[in-house]
């Protein structure tokens, strides 16, 4: 068998390309039959070849203190361990096919099953922590190189299997196997779960006999699309956002289908199967709050121990925030108003502390140590007490300010809407016919005083004119806003670029639609900055008003919308169409932890009818309806940072500039760090990807990857499938192209408009959610005079509200315990591939170079005013890594929150 092993060899060592190595593979494989059958004539038909032993180890953690539905997994499992119900390992060979196989197709041999040893002995650890167990395998030489193995579970629970190592595997030394995967009782599956090497392979470049198992697994990952999903279902599948409403419920909890239709166009979400309400078939039957956890998502995209432990911690923490001011408020005279800005900041001077005896006691002992590490924190900060927000930490008064204002669409929370205006007056795209005429009213005489002695045209010339532009999103939307409790105006903000870098609001237009009829036009007032008096206070409503609009398009559109809803289509073809073993699947699957997760418990108490986000931003029922009109206008490549900077004039094209572009507004925090972030991600893309991708046909014969891009555009977007601006799958370059823009969005884009929502919205006056009435009539002037800041109080987000968005955005903002940053692996053996390991590393490296220059940017604030501002607050959105908690930075893989 000797010539046998040396073959055996160097198949390891070499990765199979192209049709002229396939041919080499099976013809490798026929002489290796012909040399068993001289063995067998030789030394007779029972030789087996030689056999020896071969320790592995593997490490999972089990089902255990952690899971509250459960508590006598470990019990049950150790008792099916004594009564011989263990949990089973069966390798499959890579190099040596199975001629026992009655199929035409061959494959992989079978290896003898090994049990796991040692179960009832190893003790599982308190925290979610990881157990390690030796398996010891009676190798058969005729096994060759393992290249994927059986999992077979007869105990009573699930546990989570993280990785399998080989020690000492004859002629091939360590293979090591990463799992990460929850493996159910055998009796969930119809086939045994079957896990493979860390190596990738291109579909036509698998190991002959891994072919049949890699085809297999891709069809039980798409499932038949029938009947209810239950947590054991490794099934990713499409559906409608038909589960937002109950119309069981209550009438007012009616909503539309949101996808499938061209009226309400939207992304897919993850099929959960459950079954139609009673008063309408197309709509899904919900969940009740208490059962939101069980919604359905396939397991391994359900948080892990430790974060779902603090997510329940930082939900219970939230619910005592949001409590106590309610009750103490039971006393106030105005129970629906914060009485003054003071009011406001009692909320990050208060708190209770825990109770001491033997309830506190009892608490303690049922609940997951890193729920207990949150509630009782080592500083003694009480649980109803909000951590004070950084807008207000060093200035209290600064975030009121017209440079604030303007500095925080470059560096705040939303700082992708903003554009540069070309033309003047802005003009509108609404459809004159439906809306009659919705062009701006501001003009020179409005502004002229503001222009540093320029004419208009001038500053237009100079690319110094911008406008944050709230118009038309919203104003097919006002009169049905408005005819709730809600009151707002469309709106048109301009400002100025100064000598300094800084921005200067210079107008803002308030727009409303015409009360006779729509076709009339829209009636529109204009406000110019002013110092004192009504002309002051009024000013400083108009920028209320457009805090308001940015707040509810920020949550809606450059949050919710074009990261979590657009990605989870991404996630959902990437498991049904890019086997494990795809190199595009190993690029990609650290971008999609925990999305379909998070995206399940929004739909479930977030973005439903009467969910938190309705009750608390000012479209409210109306929200995602809302958002499906503008899911019409998007546009997948134009979400390439690049893209969108120059189609919002915020940048041009310079072949001197860093990244080939040079930004209009040099000081301009996101799109400086972004650019960074974005050069990193695409040239570690590149090189990855060049690596499997020699040539475009390599990419033409991908049949796995052409499915892929094929079920992206007709499936998971299928409302925009026949839009001409879908990109190509047909060149190295777009696959290059076109996966920087998904791990873009994923971590960068979504890091940027997620984790500064507390740091700046946590205090409600700097980003009122809603507003209650319309700028003062004649009789109200008066109360404006007496006192603007309670006239002020009294037009924003009503005390309840901005509770429940304030502990919202407080645990939206926070970066769990488990967190993996851009540039790092849930496992450092993710790949074996060497080259793309380097390359990684390589990624890491420059990640790091970024963080240092965004540090020494920030100590530049004299100079980069848009970095520091006047409340004191340096931009980290974008620096890539974070600790745990309430940072205000950190750039997570995926849209994990």
């Amino acid at each position: 068998m000797m010539s046998e092993k040396v073959v055996e060899k160097e198949l390891s060592k070499t990765k199979t390309r192209g049709t002229d190595k396939e041919n080499h593979s099976r013809t490798t494989t026929t002489c290796m039959d012909m040399l068993r059958m001289i063995a067998n004539l030789v030394l007779g038909e029972n030789h087996e070849g030689k056999k020896t032993k071969v320790k592995g180890k593997v490490v999972l953690m089990k089902k255990s203190v952690l899971d509250f539905n459960d508590l006598g997994a470990s019990v049950l499992d150790r008792a099916h361990e004594l009564f011989g119900r263990h949990i089973s390992i069966q390798f499959i060979s890579a190099t040596h096919a199975d001629r026992r196989s009655s199929e035409k197709r061959m494959r992989g041999k079978l290896g003898k099953p090994a049990i796991l040893e040692d179960w009832i002995s190893t003790i599982t650890p308190l925290e979610a922590g990881e157990s390690t167990y030796e398996v010891i395998f009676e190798w058969d030489e005729e096994i060759g190189l393992p290249g994927a193995f059986f999992v077979k579970n007869l105990h009573h629970s699930e546990f989570y299997l993280k990785t399998l190592t080989l020690e000492d595997v004859p002629v091939h030394g360590q293979v090591h196997f990463v799992c990460n995967s929850w493996v159910y009782p055998a009796k969930r599956y119809t086939k045994d779960r079957i896990f493979f090497t860390n190596k990738a392979y291109l579909p036509g470049e698998t190991p002959e006999l891994l072919r049949p198992y890699r085809e297999e697994e891709m069809v039980i990952l798409r499932g038949n699309g029938a009947g209810e999903l239950q947590e054991w279902d490794r099934v990713y599948d499409y559906a409608l956002y038909n589960d937002l409403g109950d119309p069981d419920d209550d009438e007012e909890k009616i909503r539309p289908v949101i996808g499938g239709s061209s009226e309400y166009p939207y992304p897919r979400r993850g099929r959960t199967g459950r079954p139609p309400t009673k008063s309408d078939p197309k709509t899904e039957s919900r969940l009740s709050l208490i059962e939101s956890f069980k919604i359905y998502v396939p397991r391994d995209e359900r948080f892990g121990h430790l974060k779902k432990s603090d997510f329940l911690a930082y939900g219970l923490e939230a619910i005592l925030k949001l409590l106590l001011p309610e009750f103490e408020a039971l006393a106030d005279d105005t129970l629906d108003e914060f009485d003054s800005f003071e009011d406001v900041l009692k909320l990050y001077n208060g708190g209770i502390k825990l109770p001491k005896g033997p309830l506190l006691d009892n608490v303690l002992e049922n609940i997951p140590f890193q729920m207990f590490k949150e509630l009782v924190r080592s500083d003694g900060e009480g649980l109803a007490k909000y951590s004070t927000p950084q807008v207000i930490e060093a200035e209290i008064s600064a975030w009121n300010t017209d440079e604030e204002f303007a500095r925080e669409m470059l560096a705040g929370v939303n700082p992708v809407s903003i554009q540069l205006l070309k033309d003047f007056p802005p003009t509108s795209k609404l459809d004159a016919g439906v809306y009659g005429n919705q062009n701006s009213s501001i003009r020179s005489h409005h502004i002229k005083e503001h222009l540093d002695g320029l004419e208009v045209e001038k500053v237009l010339e100079e690319n110094r004119l911008f406008i944050l532009d709230h118009h038309d999103s919203l104003m097919s939307y006002v009169k049905r806003i408005n005819a709730t409790s809600t009151k707002i105006y469309a709106t048109r903000t301009l400002l100025l670029l100064q000598k300094d870098g800084t921005l200067k609001p210079i107008a803002i237009e308030l727009s409303l639609p015409h009360p006779d009829d729509d076709k009339l036009g829209a009636i529109n007032e204009v406000y110019t900055p002013a110092k004192d008096g009504v002309e002051a206070a009024t000013w400083q409503l108009a920028k209320t008003y457009v805090a308001v609009n940015d707040s509810g398009v920020h949550q809606l559109i450059s949050h919710w919308l074009n990261t979590h809803a657009v990605i989870e289509p991404f996630v959902i073809a990437t498991n049904r169409q890019l086997s494990v073993l795809h190199p595009i699947n190993k690029l990609l699957h650290p971008h999609f932890r925990d999305t379909m997760n998070i995206n399940a418990a929004a739909r479930n108490v977030l973005i439903n009818s009467k969910g938190v986000l309705e009750r608390t931003f000012f479209p409210g029922k109306y929200s995602i309806e809302m958002s499906s009109k503008i899911y019409k206008n998007w546009v997948f490549p134009n979400h390439a940072l690049p893209v969108d900077l120059i189609l919002r004039g915020m940048a041009v094209e310079d072949s001197n500039a860093p990244h080939g572009l040079r930004l209009l507004i040099e000081d301009y925090p996101y799109a400086v760090d972004g650019l960074e972030i974005w050069s990193a991600i695409k040239t570690w893309v590149e090189d990855y990807c060049k690596f499997y991708y020699k040539n475009d046909n390599m990419v033409k014969n991908d049949v796995e990857l052409q499915s892929w891009w094929k079920e992206l555009r007709e499936e998971g977007h299928g409302d925009l499938k026949d839009e001409p601006w879908w990109p190509k799958m047909s060149s190295v370059q777009d696959v290059i192209d076109n996966c920087t823009i998904i791990i873009w969005v994923s971590s960068a884009l979504h890091a940027a408009v997620n984790f500064g929502q507390y740091p700046y919205a946590g205090y409600p006056p700097n980003r009122p959610t809603l507003s209650r009435r319309l700028m003062p009539n004649t009789l109200e002037y008066d109360e404006l005079i007496k006192d603007p800041k309670k006239f002020f109080l009294k037009t924003v987000t009503p005390q309840l509200q901005s509770l429940l968005s304030v502990s919202l955005i407080e645990i939206l903002s926070r970066h769990a315990s488990d967190e993996i940053y851009l540039g790092q692996r849930e496992c450092p053996e993710w790949t074996m591939d060497a080259e793309p390991f380097q390359a990684f590393k390589k990624f890491g490296n420059k990640l790091k170079e970024i963080e240092k220059r965004i540090v020494d940017l920030n100590e530049d604030h004299e100079r980069l005013k848009n970095r520091f501002g006047p409340v004191k607050m340096p931009y980290t959105l974008l620096y890539p890594s974070s600790e745990e908690g309430l940072t205000g930075m950190g750039i997570p893989n995926s849209v994990s929150i």
